[in-house]
């Protein structure tokens, strides 16, 4: 029961990973599911992720004994299409390359055990960290697949009297009070942010990867942009509907723990916290230009000469959703960051 005020963004993690939150217990993703992703979409998307593998490799960035970790695997879909190209791409690299997911939930750790076991019983060992905290490796390639939305966040608001207010809640009603957290008003001057969400944890999360992992290449997609939108994304997901948190006929408590919550990620802020520790090696792109860029229309020539004319068109047009310049192309963004050296 919500009955003290709270922070935004402990509400926001309460609602996601309190011991009955939205992402404590399974959840179908795709058609029967609460919503879509690219994993979701087309077994491709993971393949191209694996296609990059294979040439960072190729290319001397790490070597055929790294470790790829994936963080926040839900079911362990996006990990077994990757591991499957790379198997169709250069099987040997299988019998070097280790496997990891970071999950914080023992009941999802059991569920992504048991259906990669079903994928390549003993072929593949997977190792569970429960936190990115506990990940320390010599080299790593790490994907964290719409991980950042998830981040709890502070609702943040400036006053026509120039006022800044940050959002606390209580009975799963939203007010908006003065803020005097020093950092938080620092960090929306920095970044010009007048109106919107602040992502808390990013800092801590990298630090981690940047001083636990001598050499990685990380790779995370989601929604979002490098410029503040300054306005309020933050929304609610469920059967495939969407509602702004602050749409007049949403009642919070409806829908707590019971449908996802998130929002727009500001990538600059990101880029920044590795920046932190001199890395400079970041790309940012659409997610179009990234699944070309890693070769996913050379996959799908492959497919092409390796099946039926059925079976390519019926992945063309999955491809062609996660590559529309109009839907997810566009939508979804990807950073890339290289500590090779």
């Amino acid at each position: 029961m919500n009955t003290k005020k709270q922070k935004f963004s402990d509400y926001f993690n309460a609602w996601l990973y309190s011991k009955d939150g939205y992402y404590s217990k399974y959840k179908e993703i795709g058609k029967e599911g609460d919503f879509y992703t690219s994993v979701s979409t087309s077994s491709f998307f993971g393949g191209s992720i694996g296609k990059r593998v294979v040439d960072s490799i190729k290319e001397g960035n790490l070597p055929k004994d790294t470790t790829i970790v994936e963080v926040g695997a839900h079911h362990g879909y996006l990990l077994a299409d990757i591991i499957q190209f790379i198997y169709t791409l250069n099987p040997k690299l299988l019998d070097t390359l280790n496997f990891a997911i970071v999950e914080r939930f023992e009941n999802l750790q059991e569920k992504q055990t048991k259906y990669l076991q079903e994928c390549f019983a003993d072929a593949v060992k997977i190792k569970h960290y429960n936190d990115i905290s506990e990940v320390k490796l010599p080299h790593a390639f790490i994907i964290a697949n719409e991980i950042f939305d998830a981040f709890a966040c502070e609702l943040v608001y400036t006053t026509n009297d120039n006022i800044f207010q940050m959002a606390y809640v209580k009975d799963h009603k939203i007010k908006f009070e003065d803020c005097n957290d020093k950092k938080l008003i620092e960090h929306c001057k920095k970044y010009k942010i007048t109106k919107g969400e602040v992502g808390i944890g990013y800092e801590d999360f990298i630090e981690n990867i940047c001083t636990n992992i001598k050499k990685f290449e990380f790779i995370t997609f989601d929604y979002g942009d490098r410029v503040p939108r300054n306005d309020f994304s933050t929304r609610i997901y469920t059967k495939h509907e969407v509602f702004p948190i602050f749409e007049e006929a949403v009642d919070l408590k409806e829908y707590f723990t019971k449908a996802d919550i998130t929002y727009d990620v500001y990538f600059n802020h990101i880029v920044d916290c590795f920046k932190t520790y001199k890395i400079e090696d970041i790309t940012f792109k659409t997610q179009m230009l990234a699944l070309v860029d890693f070769g996913i229309i050379d996959l799908l020539e492959i497919l092409k000469a390796n099946s039926d004319e059925n079976t390519y068109l019926r992945e063309s047009q999955k491809i062609k959703t996660l590559l529309e310049p109009t839907g997810m192309g566009d939508r979804f963004k990807m950073l890339h960051v290289k500590k090779t050296s």
